[in-house]
């Protein structure tokens, strides 16, 4: 069995999964077309490259896109990646990203760093900790040069039917602002997976995701905002494809 703590953004990893993803966000920039708003995610990993080294590139078409490499070690997890990111004012702003991970697959601690190359300046420092044991996965992270602390823990009740229960915990430190989201999973199919969340500030979230041939994967998401000022309730929906080889 492996040592190794993984990559820094594997901090906290699982609890984003069953509150974050395939929920209807979208990147800053993204496509537009009469009702639908939409973008394009292209993801490819290359395992071994060298002895311990594997590639990863990424994009988010028209939001971003990176290449990546990671070094593992059974005690060290080392990231190093240079990509575009979107500006809404400016186009494209090239940036460096460092991280770093040490530690085992039970307790690690890590920090990364973002460069903005135009300038030479730090854009972004962050650090976290990670917790894994067989009864719950916890993290406490720093974000955007240490103005956001999150803290989450995920627990997984059923490994079977992939039911698993997360929270999550963030505080503001320039706005004074606290909230928390919770979160499930479950499996009610082999192949299909529902999902839902809710946070205090009022917007609830569901995604039920349907799996075909175990490659092909199709998510409807939903939200609703039951604090908004309008008095009529105007959900979000949105559906996601994902081949995933």
């Amino acid at each position: 069995m492996s040592t190794s703590p993984g990559i820094y953004f594997d901090i906290g990893k699982k609890a984003k999964d069953v509150l974050h993803k395939d929920y209807s966000n979208l990147s800053p920039i993204h496509f537009h077309y009469q009702f639908m708003d939409y973008n394009v995610d292209l993801s490819c990993q290359l395992n071994e490259i060298l002895p311990g080294f594997r590639s990863l590139f990424k994009c988010t078409i028209p939001d971003s896109g990176k290449v990546e490499v990671q070094h593992l070690t059974n005690y060290t997890g080392i990231t190093g990646c240079i990509g575009l990111e979107g500006n809404l004012e400016k186009g494209y702003d090239p940036v460096l990203n460092l991280s770093g991970l040490v530690g085992t697959n039970i307790l690690s601690l890590g920090a990364n760093v973002a460069l903005d190359i135009p300038t030479r300046t730090f854009s972004n420092l962050n650090a976290g900790l990670n917790l894994n044991t067989p009864f719950l996965v916890a993290s406490l992270t720093t974000h955007d040069s240490f103005d956001i602390l999150k803290a989450s823990c995920y627990h997984e009740v059923n490994p079977l039917s992939k039911t698993a229960i997360a929270a999550e915990l963030k505080h503001s430190l320039s706005m004074g602002e606290t909230s928390a989201t919770i979160g499930a999973q479950h499996a009610i199919l082999p192949e299909t997976l529902v999902k839902a969340r809710f946070d205090t500030f009022g917007k609830a979230g569901a995604v039920i995701q349907q799996g075909f041939w175990e490659r092909f994967y199709v998510s409807m998401a939903g939200e609703v905002d039951f604090k908004t000022t309008d008095n009529n309730l105007h959900p979000k929906v949105g559906v996601s494809v994902a081949l995933r080889p």
